[in-house]
């Protein structure tokens, strides 16, 4: 299958490249990317950008250029309750928008002429189902908006319109927004970095980093294979 990979940042990135084999760089419009194989799959490896925006534009332009079959956005969340612990795996199964209201009349998440919840590549959610005895794995909703969610009381306005969010981040709504438009499936793959819902997140954050949390990345790879 070929598959794009896009991540927000290049910490994110540079967790990922070392998996690709054989690889080489090419441009789409002018963003340097990285071809290769994971496995049995032709991969592109690309870095979107911080949030809803940039993650649009650059999903786009991949779809357009590079013509995957699936997308895939990886990369690092906030956990959003439900008991979601720094270094936890979250596959999710939908994508929402936490920060979108067209006023009056109108569902909060929902952007115009689309539904509340994007729905995510079922095969790898059904994987992720299926690990039961793997803790360290979710499966869950996903929220997004153009905000790094630092405090309880973000997560607390979010929880109170998606009681079931495992977590937040500022790209993963946008790209499944991308892929429903354009009839590309996708699924979003995130590890927990910070719990914002339980107060020092900034800090675990950066701890985060510093560990380098290359074997939860390396989950991936594991998903990549069961896919045909």
């Amino acid at each position: 299958m070929k598959i794009a990979i896009l991540v927000a940042m290049d910490k994110e990135l540079s967790l990922l490249l070392h998996q690709i084999e054989n690889p080489h760089t090419g441009k789409i419009g002018d963003k340097e990317v990285t071809i290769g194989k994971i496995g049995k799959h032709d991969v592109l490896v690309a870095k979107c950008g911080i949030g809803k925006v940039n993650a649009a534009i650059n999903t786009l332009d991949i779809i357009r250029d590079y013509h995957p079959e699936l997308i895939i956005n990886s990369g690092v969340a906030g956990g959003a309750g439900h008991s979601m612990q720094v270094g936890q795996l979250l596959v999710a199964d939908r994508a929402a928008y936490h920060d979108v209201w067209c006023g009056p009349g109108t569902t909060i998440g929902t952007a115009d002429g689309f539904p509340l919840y994007f729905e995510a590549y079922k095969p790898i959610v059904e994987y992720a189902r299926g690990k039961k005895d793997d803790s360290n794995t979710r499966v869950g909703l996903i929220c997004s908006g153009d905000r790094f969610i630092s405090t309880p009381d973000e997560v607390a306005v979010i929880n109170a319109n998606f009681p079931d969010v495992k977590a937040v981040d500022m790209e993963s709504a946008a790209i499944a927004h991308v892929c429903q438009r354009e009839n590309i499936p996708f699924s979003i793959i995130r590890v927990v970095s910070d719990t914002p819902g339980e107060g020092e997140n900034l800090s675990q954050y950066q701890d985060f980093w510093s560990r380098a949390p290359q074997t939860t990345f390396a989950a991936l790879r594991a998903i990549l294979d069961i896919i045909d």
